[in-house]
């Protein structure tokens, strides 16, 4: 409920200051993720949203945006915030949410009213800036994104029957690499934290980019920005290799020791059927 309430605040509030004459006038056409960690395992909800720079307005031109920015960030960060909690306070009263344990106080209106008070009264923060490097880069950087997971296998450093241990950034001391060390089953329990619902899309996609009516608004907005069609995608599906390649840079047949060279097969050892030789 929470994550299907956070995709829609955002992109409401994005969609809202697209559609505004004050600002573009026109429909955005936004990419989002959702992302649910920090370095430590530990639950940080956001969405990373890819917008346009501009807006394809009614009559079909393309609107740029004036003064050198999208929109000020300090007025998203308060209609997120109200979207955001006009959202939550539905939810509580629909009864969507299911309470239990440290939350089943805020099914009493009084608890759930100082949460309200609480959440108004906490500065919230819209981050946002214009892709310094260029689309291309941006591009990729959310390509190699989506494909992420919690905690890749590079990051972990040893594991036993009672601890692992991972390597993370420590963001609050100048991004310095450290070594967590954490209890089996706590390990356990903050990545299964980040395991989505069954069928939960993590990547969604609005306004111009949304599936009603996106071919012919993507075209609209090509003639206005005289930007040619993009040539069709190949018919043979792309290799395993190409595509990270492609979105990661990574070549998977790379030795990741020496970094150097390629992994190649000179073997296959059969599983023995009996103790080793004596």
């Amino acid at each position: 409920v929470i994550y299907r309430l956070l995709f829609d605040a955002a992109a409401r509030t994005l969609l809202a200051f697209g559609e505004n004459p004050r600002w573009l006038g026109g429909e955005l056409g936004v990419t989002m993720v959702l992302h649910t960690w920090g370095q430590t395992l530990t639950q940080h909800l956001h969405v990373h949203a890819l917008v346009s720079g501009g807006a394809l307005a009614p009559d079909g031109h393309w609107i740029h945006p004036r003064g050198g920015f999208l929109f000020p960030v300090k007025a998203l960060s308060a209609v997120f915030r109200g979207k955001f909690l006009a959202r939550l306070k539905h939810a509580f009263e629909s009864g969507a949410l299911a309470l239990a344990g440290s939350t089943a106080a805020l099914a009493e209106a009084r608890p759930r009213g100082a949460l309200f008070a609480a959440l108004r009264a906490q500065p919230w923060v819209v981050y946002a800036k214009r892709p310094f490097a260029g689309p291309e880069q941006v591009l990729q950087y959310l390509g190699r994104y989506t494909h992420r997971v919690a905690l890749s296998n590079s990051r972990l450093v040893s594991l036993d029957d009672e601890t692992v241990r991972f390597r993370y950034q420590d963001y609050a001391h100048g991004n310095r690499r450290k070594v967590m060390a954490l209890d089996a089953p706590e390990f356990i329990r903050r990545y299964l934290t980040h395991v989505l619902p069954k069928g939960f899309m993590r990547i969604r996609h609005y306004g111009l980019l949304g599936n009603r009516g996106k071919h012919h608004k993507l075209a609209q907005a090509r003639t206005a920005l005289n930007v040619p069609r993009p040539e069709p995608r190949p018919s043979a599906p792309e290799t395993l290799e190409a595509f990270w390649l492609r979105i990661a840079h990574l070549d998977i047949h790379q030795c990741p020791h020496c970094a150097s060279g390629p992994l190649r097969r000179i073997g296959t050892l059969a599983p023995r059927a009996h103790g080793p030789p004596r």
